[in-house]
C-alpha cells in the first residue's frame, strides 16, 4: 500500500484516521533489523535517504539500497561503497551504475531536466574523488553541473583564463587539499555562495585534511562555507539545496 492508497482509503472511508495514520507511520518507517530506512527523507527534505557504506558490510549496504530502490520512485544513492556493494545490487537491479573514484552506486531515475548552474572546481587532479562526489550528488538532485579540474593556485593563470565560467555559476564548490587556498581566491573573484571542501591530499604536515580546513575556516574572503574533510556529498546537497532556492 503506497500513500495515495493509504489517503484514498481514508477519503472513501474504507480506513479510519487513526489507521490512516497508523498506516502512513509504518510506510515512513521500514525496519530490517540492523538499519532503519526513512521513506518520508524525500518530502521532508526533497531527497531520498542517502546510504553511508562504510562500515556496513557488503550485504547490509546492498539490502538498504535495494529496498530503497523497490519502495520509492526517485534516484537511490550510496556513497563510499566498494565495488562488492555495486555487484550484490546489480544482481537484483541491473540499472544502478558505480562510478570508481568517487566509489559512488547510484540509480538514476525520477530526475528531470537538470536546472540552475552549479561549478565544481578541483584544486588538483588528486582531489578528483571527492570532487567527483559532489558532481554525482548534484546530478542526482536535478542541478545542472559543470567541472573545472586542476586549476589550483600553483598555477593561478588556469584559474583566470576562465573567469567566464565563474561568473555564470549559481553557486560554486571549491575542493583543494595541500594548503588549502584555492576557496579563498575563487570567493574573492565572485559575488556568489562558495563551498569549500578541504581534501586529505597533502604531505606530511598537511595532517590528512586538517590543515587545509583550518585555512578555510579562516578564509579572509566573505561567503564561504565550508564542511568536513573529504566530504564532496556534504558540499553537493547543500549546493543543490542552494541552486534549487534558485528556481
Amino acid at each position: 500500500m503506497d500513500y495515495r492508497a493509504i489517503l484514498e482509503g481514508v477519503q472513501t472511508g474504507n480506513m479510519s484516521i487513526d489507521q490512516g495514520l497508523q498506516a502512513l507511520r509504518k510506510l515512513g518507517a521500514d525496519e530490517l533489523g540492523y538499519a532503519t530506512l526513512d521513506h518520508h527523507r524525500a518530502l521532508r527534505r526533497g531527497f531520498p535517504e542517502v546510504v553511508y557504506c562504510e562500515g556496513k558490510t557488503p550485504e547490509q549496504s546492498a539490502q538498504i539500497l535495494i529496498r530503497l530502490a523497490e519502495t520509492g520512485e526517485g534516484p537511490v544513492l550510496g556513497t563510499r561503497a566498494g565495488r562488492e556493494v555495486f555487484d550484490l545490487v546489480r544482481r537484483t537491479h541491473p540499472s544502478f551504475e558505480y562510478e570508481e573514484l568517487s566509489r559512488m552506486v547510484f540509480l538514476r531515475r525520477g530526475i528531470g531536466s537538470p536546472k540552475g548552474q552549479v561549478l565544481v572546481i578541483a584544486a588538483g587532479t588528486s582531489d578528483l574523488p571527492v570532487a567527483n562526489e559532489a558532481v554525482l550528488t548534484l546530478e542526482l538532485m536535478g542541478a545542472r553541473v559543470e567541472q573545472m579540474i586542476d586549476v589550483g593556485v600553483a598555477g593561478l593563470h588556469r584559474l583566470l583564463g576562465q573567469l567566464d565560467r565563474l561568473y555564470q555559476a549559481r553557486v560554486l564548490v571549491v575542493v583543494a587539499g595541500m594548503e588549502g587556498a584555492l576557496p579563498s581566491v575563487v570567493a574573492g573573484l565572485v559575488d556568489q555562495p562558495v563551498i569549500a571542501v578541504p581534501t586529505s591530499v597533502g604531505y606530511g604536515s598537511h595532517l590528512g585534511g586538517l590543515t587545509p580546513l583550518l585555512s578555510m575556516l579562516n578564509s579572509c574572503s566573505s561567503g564561504v562555507g565550508v564542511v568536513n574533510i573529504d566530504n564532496g556529498f556534504g558540499a553537493g546537497y547543500l549546493a543543490a539545496m542552494i541552486n534549487r532556492m534558485g528556481e
